[in-house]
Order: C-alpha cells, then sequence, then structure tokens
C-alpha cells in the first residue's frame, strides 16, 4: 500500500510575520521557512503506519518554488520514501493546490492521501476537502487517530461535541489535526539519508493543470493593537469599569 503526503512550506511558526507596506501580503524576505506544522504531523502518521506495516510505500508532495526541496528532504528525512515537487512560481490557491494533486494521485495511485488540516499562513483549510471531491474519494477531516487494515481506515476526528469515529474504505483523504500525533526529532543521519532519496521534479503543465488564480486578495492589515492594563485599587472600581467603560457587565 502506498500512501500520498503533500506537504506546504511555509513561514515557520516562531517567526512573527510582518505585513508589507502596501498591504499586499505578508513580508517573506530573510525570513526562516519551515514545513507546515499540520503537514509535519501527517508526515508522521505516514511514517508510523509504514513502520507497523499498514503501508510500503511513503510519497511526499510539494507545490511550489524551488525551495521547496528543502521541505521535501525534511519530510524524507522524517521516514517518507521518495518526493514529488511541482515547481512553479505562481501563487497556488487551494482549488489548484488540490487539482495538482488530483492529476498526481491518478498518477501514482495511492491508497491513501494523508495530508494537514490546514496551513498555517492562509489558513483556508479548504484543500484536502476539494481534493476528495475532485477524486469522488471518502474523506475524514480533523483526524486525532488513524488505524489502517483490511482495506479499510478508521479515523476518530474531532468535532465541536466531543469524537467522531469513522471508517472509510480506501483509498481515501485524510486531514490530520494537531492531536494525531507529535513528530518525531529529525536526526543528522537521517537527514544525510534523505540527500541520497529520489526527487523528481515536474511543472504544472507537465500535469495539464491551469494553476492560475480564482481569488485576489485585496488587502492584508495587522490585527489592532491590544491598549495597556490598567490597575485598579478595589472591586468596585473594577466593576464600575467593567460596566462604564468597557460595557460588559
Amino acid at each position: 500500500m502506498k500512501a500520498l503526503v503533500p506537504v506546504k512550506r511555509v513561514v515557520d511558526y516562531n517567526v512573527k510575520v510582518r505585513v508589507k507596506s502596501d498591504g499586499t501580503g505578508v513580508d517573506i524576505a530573510n525570513v526562516k521557512m519551515s514545513m507546515n506544522p499540520f503537514d509535519e504531523i501527517a508526515v508522521e502518521e505516514a511514517t508510523r503506519l509504514k513502520e507497523k506495516g499498514a503501508l510500503t510505500e511513503v510519497v511526499a508532495v510539494s507545490c511550489g518554488v524551488t525551495q521547496a526541496q528543502e521541505t521535501l528532504r525534511t519530510a524524507m528525512a522524517i521516514g517518507a520514501d521518495r518526493g514529488i515537487l511541482v515547481e512553479s512560481t505562481e501563487e497556488l490557491q487551494p482549488l489548484a493546490v488540490a487539482k495538482l494533486l488530483k492529476a498526481l494521485v491518478e498518477k501514482e495511485k495511492p491508497d491513501l492521501i494523508i495530508l494537514g488540516k490546514q496551513a498555517i499562513d492562509d489558513d483556508c483549510n479548504q484543500t484536502g476537502q476539494m481534493l476528495a471531491a475532485l477524486l469522488d474519494l471518502p474523506q475524514a477531516t480533523f483526524a486525532s487517530k488513524v488505524e489502517v487494515a483490511d482495506g479499510y481506515a478508521t479515523v476518530t476526528r474531532e468535532v465541536d461535541g466531543g469524537l467522531e469515529t469513522i471508517k472509510l474504505k480506501l483509498p481515501a483523504v485524510i486531514t490530520t489535526d494537531l492531536r494525531l500525533n507529535e513528530p518525531r526529532y529529525v536526526t543528522l543521519p537521517n537527514i544525510m539519508k534523505a540527500k541520497k532519496k529520489p526527487l523528481e521534479t515536474v511543472k504544472p503543465a507537465d500535469l495539464g493543470v491551469d494553476v492560475a488564480p480564482r481569488i485576489k486578495t485585496l488587502k492584508v492589515s495587522e490585527p489592532p493593537k491590544r491598549g495597556a492594563g490598567v490597575k485598579v485599587p478595589d472591586v468596585a472600581t473594577l466593576v464600575q469599569k467593567l460596566k462604564n467603560e468597557a460595557k460588559v457587565i
């Protein structure tokens, strides 16, 4: 059984992002980039399934600029067997990525597609669902536990009311949540091994996919700065301020 794991190159979650002065987007010049944390969880889960014997091959896929090869190498250092980069300098929106992944799925014929529920840069939370719709495959989103056996995947997913467990016939699409696992620390020997693993590069045109943006970003702005707190001498003053100034009671 084969798993396809899409991974995205994003601004590292430890970096404080800055909005461009013209408000057209986020400034990523000279900013540390890394793998989207939810996708890292997906790679870890696929690797664990392979170690359990449920999978025989894990293929990491990334769509974006040439530097995304580094993200794929990280995925291979975690446990992916090979990587595929769909190289493009265009702004790749969720629908375009889903169409690129659909073309790769039709080519690779994986039994399982597992990816992060969302990327921390755009927070769209759309690619997995769009991919499942385009492929007409069963899907399980926000997975907190995954078990694969006998041609089925049993997925425990987080919902507003608690947990929901569903059973999917493979092939299927699964998106991962934070509590699914904790990704392993990537060791230096595994980083060196990852450099020798095969990495294929293709263009969107090779897959016959139009990646032209469908959505236009009008403006990006930072959230308003929080005002400074104040100390009050007693409870009566606190209640007065909450009632008359904050107007929350």
